[in-house]
């Protein structure tokens, strides 16, 4: 394990959702200068502590947020309606501003950009699980496909520009902070709508398999990855563990103790049979491990969940 100290300052572009903001509530007790940078808050009344600046990446506050900072953590990703036909404009979304972010980040003479790119979309179908970052890359979807552009574009900058990088490829996240309006994470969404005793909609059988980890066994690798300072680049971020969408409609019906309404829809075809990543990699390198077991992480979630009042509120309500 090559392990060093936490970076002086660290700018988190994208700052404003789940991972963001569970990575700033984590970081900011522990590094002096931590600068959250994004369009919006999803969760203001937890970030009031924390030195927030709104804009976009073309915006001229960047360059602010980013002058004198050592590490920057790259979470910035735009969700474009239709993106499965109007590939151009995910691309516009999230290549092009990937590429103005890294030009920003060599002006500013950052030194190190960790990139949140996706264990469970880079590498597609796959014959072989668990799957290792070695495994061929095959993206069948658009998400997908940038995420994995963005990834070789920083291999560009860091041979013909000196911009040092990490690549950390997380599996499917859960937790407190996720935002169930725009149902984000099968995990929280299915969660919340069991809370209010709503109906769960599965698209296909409910036998799609995922990798799912808890968002604080994520902030930790994310913190082993900004003290790590071996030749390694990518790094897959997962429990290791598959499980399927039945499996967790099981397991919320036993942390609740009754049925859920189930209602099955059509499968869809970006949707991969099996996805587990092969973290074996973070353990020998990095040190680190998922802690935390599905149900207790599920446990966890449900009581976040009900401090947020989202059984008395409904889906309309977010803090």
């Amino acid at each position: 394990m090559n392990a060093g100290s936490l970076p002086r300052s660290v700018a988190l572009i994208g700052a404003g959702g789940f991972f963001g903001t569970n990575l700033a509530l984590y970081l900011s007790p522990q590094i002096e200068d931590v600068r959250c940078f994004g369009l919006s808050q999803s969760f203001p009344d937890a970030m009031r502590a924390i030195r927030w600046t709104s804009g976009d990446i073309a915006s001229s506050s960047l360059v602010e947020v980013l002058a004198g900072c050592d590490t920057v953590i790259h979470l910035a990703s735009t969700s474009v309606p239709g993106t499965d036909l109007e590939i151009s404009k995910d691309a516009e979304a999230n290549l092009m501003t990937s590429l103005h972010l890294f030009d920003r980040c060599v002006d500013c003479g950052v030194r190190q950009v960790i990139f949140i790119s996706s264990g469970g979309t880079v590498y597609g179908p796959s014959s072989r699980v668990p799957i290792a970052e070695s495994a061929p890359t095959q993206p069948i979807t658009p998400y997908g496909l940038v995420k994995l552009t963005i990834e070789r574009y920083l291999e560009v900058y860091a041979r013909l520009r000196g911009l040092d990088y990490r690549i950390v490829r997380i599996s499917n996240l859960y937790g407190p902070y996720q935002n169930i309006i725009k149902m984000q994470g099968v995990v929280t969404s299915f969660l919340a709508k069991a809370l209010r005793n709503e109906a769960l909609e599965i698209w296909g059988n409910g036998s799609i398999v995922r990798d799912y980890v808890y968002v604080e066994d994520a902030v930790e690798a994310m913190v082993a990855v900004m003290r790590y300072q071996g030749a390694k680049r990518i790094f897959n971020i997962g429990s290791g563990v598959g499980t399927s969408v039945n499996q967790i409609v099981a397991s919320i019906e036993k942390l609740l103790e009754r049925k859920l309404k189930v209602k099955y829809r059509l499968g869809r075809a970006v949707d991969v049979p099996v996805n587990i990543l092969d973290c074996t990699l973070a353990r020998n390198e990095l040190g680190w491990h998922a802690k935390t077991g599905f149900l207790t992480g599920l446990e966890k979630t449900k009581y976040w969940l009900s401090m947020q009042n989202i059984i008395c509120r409904g889906p309309s309500f977010i803090r």
